[in-house]
């Protein structure tokens, strides 16, 4: 393919934040190639009707030899990868001390696990091209605690902890490794979430100072910041935060209502 011609790769691209970034990406001239467990019918039909391209493919990102078999794909379609973007991820809402080791073993598997074979297998190409960027997407919490989620934090603020030292290995080299964080977003996840009678949407949009949750939008400009290398080219090893100024208002609810 031609050199001036950008490639970038998304994982859980099917639906949510995921999809939103395929689509942009698309938009902004990159080719697509989505990485989920499910076929990606409605993104792949939504940047072929913009006249984009997208190729798919179905499996478990936690598994080894499926994320190499998905590369080897990648590279023989592409030839290269300019953008990764480690977007699939699973949630589990339960305390503690009632969540079992296989539980939090498969949310490590998917959430921090995968995100580091697909950075291996993909980096080592950017390496040898000395350019690419890697856009992990962690959460809030990734940086603060949410409670009934040790396995969920524990593996964001993995992924933090991967993305600072992936910049700090790859930067000389061409590679920027950055993290979004994204705060509460109206997604399939969060319907899911919700749906176990957790929290509400009350909930969520009383704690935030913007007053409501994000939307897919707002964190796929993010990252298709993080992948433009004219935008945001020497911004590495970074997480930024979108959030809605969750992490930051310490206040107590009735002094952050008061603020509205």
């Amino acid at each position: 393919m031609a050199g001036r011609e950008r490639v970038a790769v998304v994982t859980g691209g099917a639906q949510g934040i995921g999809r939103r970034t395929a689509e942009l990406l698309a938009e902004r001239g990159f080719h697509i190639a989505i990485f989920d467990l499910q076929e990606p019918k409605a993104t792949v039909q939504a940047i072929e009707t913009q006249g984009g391209r997208a190729f798919w493919f179905a499996g478990d990102v936690a598994r080894e030899e499926i994320v190499e078999e998905f590369a080897r794909q990648v590279f023989e379609r592409y030839q290269q990868v300019n953008v990764l973007v480690n977007n699939a991820g699973i949630s589990l809402i339960r305390p503690a001390e009632e969540t079992t080791a296989s539980e939090y073993r498969r949310v490590m598997e998917v959430n921090l696990v995968a995100p580091f074979l697909l950075a291996r297998v993909f980096g080592r190409k950017m390496l040898e091209a000395r350019s690419g960027s890697i856009i992990n997407v962690a959460s809030i919490a990734g940086l603060v605690a949410v409670a009934d989620r040790a396995a969920y934090n524990a593996s964001k603020h993995g992924l933090v902890g991967l993305t600072r030292t992936l910049a700090a290995e790859w930067g000389g080299r061409g590679v920027r490794v950055n993290a979004v964080c994204p705060g509460w977003v109206k997604t399939e996840m969060d319907a899911a979430d919700q749906t176990g009678g957790s929290y509400t949407d009350a909930d969520i949009m009383q704690r935030v100072p913007m007053g409501r949750f994000a939307r897919p939008e707002d964190i796929a400009r993010a990252i298709a910041f993080l992948a433009d290398d004219a935008e945001s080219g020497f911004v590495n090893g970074q997480t930024l935060t979108v959030d809605g100024g969750w992490s930051s208002d310490g206040s107590w609810e009735s002094v952050r209502l008061r603020k509205r």
